[in-house]
């Protein structure tokens, strides 16, 4: 079930309703059922998945707690970590590992060379990525007894599987959530406008920015031998606003949902398109994501307390595997492996920490050049068509592309990113709350009837949802 959707429509406000009307012991078994039906409504077969990581994260947890015995503690841990990434492997990069890894390996057979090769190709879980790091967090936080565990399993499924955040966060960790799925929580009128706002907000920008933008985007990159060196920087440009205002809005959505359920989720976007460097770009961008690799994996491999090259390993490790995170393609790789490099130049440069005036649109310039060039092998379906686009830029030359501008849709946009700034880190309730009552229903009214009127022609997903 996605946001945008009529099912949704239906669906959540009666979960609202049903959360309000019975008494405070039975909500957090509503919100259980309702998680496991709004994920099984794509695709019942892999509820599976989801239960299996809760219950092997939720006996070993059980176990960790308990057992004072390091090496059986340390064996618990990786059955844990072994069985949840193998899991994501398997149906995530299986098949890309064996046609793009292992392809290339020869071997010999009959007296003939052979390459190996593999049909397999499975259908890729929505959400894995996001609950399987979001179940990892939990063990390892247990492991170091940062946290006591869940005692009782079906609660401990209920935080797997909370829906508002479960295909595509954010991702949340145990001690910031738990104790909010099960607290007394009365109908508070602040909560549901608020939550009602973000909502409004989010599927504003997804469906009135993000899906108008796609269909340009895809003409762009799916025919950029045919595209202007013009047409090649707007599509670089468009796509840099596309999956921001795409992912951007569902995390409103998300933090919306949960809001009108008396839960406040973490906020995952902060403008990053005014960031100044790289490492701020990622302190702004996918928030829940970056807090995770820096905590789960950045400073277990030593953090910034190490030798300058250890540090640039370990910077390097922790971009590309974000890179990969994302996708099983070369190209995410190569988008990690950008944003990585360009951070120790910034680091050993100092470029990135120079403070005055006249350096700060410099740094900006340059760091959303080194975003927004990444983009191109986010976006792309492979590295030499990424490197074909990039060296498009470089030269001018005149294509044959037509595309169909909407002065409709330059202006959402424009209204977006000037919104983003003002709004960055869900503050459009606080503006909201400094007008008047007929101000503030002007903009409701305003919002409806452009999602209404001037959506996308074609629901794209949640761009998202594929990781």
């Amino acid at each position: 079930m996605v946001f945008n959707s009529l099912p949704f429509l239906i669906f959540f406000p009666t979960i609202i309703l049903l959360y309000y009307v019975l008494p405070h012991r039975y909500r957090w078994l509503l919100l259980l059922l309702a998680s496991y039906f709004f994920y099984g409504f794509w695709k019942v077969e892999y509820l599976s998945l989801i239960v299996f990581s809760t219950v092997v994260d939720f006996y070993v947890a059980r176990y960790l707690n308990q057992s004072d015995v390091q090496a059986r503690r340390r064996l618990a841990l990786s059955f844990s970590l072994f069985s949840n990434l193998g899991l994501l492997f398997f149906f995530k990069y299986s098949n890309w590992f064996m046609n793009d890894v292992l392809h290339p390996i020869s071997f010999i057979s009959d007296g003939n060379l052979h390459f190996w090769n593999s049909n397999w190709n499975f259908l890729l879980p929505v959400g894995i990525s996001f609950y399987t790091f979001q179940t990892i967090s939990y063990t390892i936080d247990v492991y170091y007894r940062r946290i006591t565990p869940e005692t009782n399993p079906f609660k401990f499924a209920l935080f797997v599987s909370f829906f508002p955040q479960l295909v595509a966060g954010p991702i949340e960790r145990f001690s910031h959530l738990n104790h909010q799925l099960f607290k007394r929580v009365d109908f508070d009128y602040a909560n549901i406008q608020n939550g009602a706002r973000l909502m409004l907000y989010g599927l504003f920008i997804k469906m009135c920015v993000a899906d108008n933008i796609a269909p340009i985007v895809d003409q762009i990159f799916d025919s950029q031998d045919e595209a202007s060196t013009q047409q090649l920087w707007a599509g670089m440009g468009l796509f840099g606003i596309q999956i921001y205002s795409d992912f951007h809005g569902y995390s409103l959505i998300a933090i919306g949902a949960a809001r009108m359920l008396g839960i406040k989720l973490m906020d995952n976007f902060n403008a990053p398109y005014a960031s100044l460097s790289i490492r701020e770009f990622w302190t702004r961008w996918h928030i829940s994501l970056s807090s995770w690799f820096r905590d789960y994996l950045f400073i277990p491999l030593g953090g910034s307390r190490v030798n300058w090259l250890r540090f640039g390993v370990n910077i390097l490790i922790v971009f590309i595997l974000s890179g990969l995170w994302h996708g099983a393609n070369w190209t995410f790789i190569m988008w990690g492996a950008i944003h990585g490099f360009y951070y120790l130049i910034e680091r050993w440069t100092g470029f990135s920490s120079m403070k005055s005036n006249a350096m700060k649109p410099i740094q900006w310039i340059t760091t959303m050049l080194v975003v927004f060039i990444a983009w191109v092998f986010f976006r792309s379906p492979d590295i030499a068509s990424g490197l074909d686009y990039i060296s498009g830029l470089l030269y001018f030359h005149k294509g044959s592309l037509l595309l169909d501008w909407n002065v409709l849709l330059i202006s959402f946009i424009g209204l977006f990113m000037l919104s983003d700034l003002a709004f960055s880190n869900g503050k459009i309730s606080d503006w909201l709350d400094s007008k008047s009552f007929v101000s503030r229903w002007i903009v409701y009214a305003l919002m409806i009837y452009s999602i209404m009127a001037f959506s996308g022609t074609v629901n794209h997903p949640f761009i998202y949802f594929q990781f």
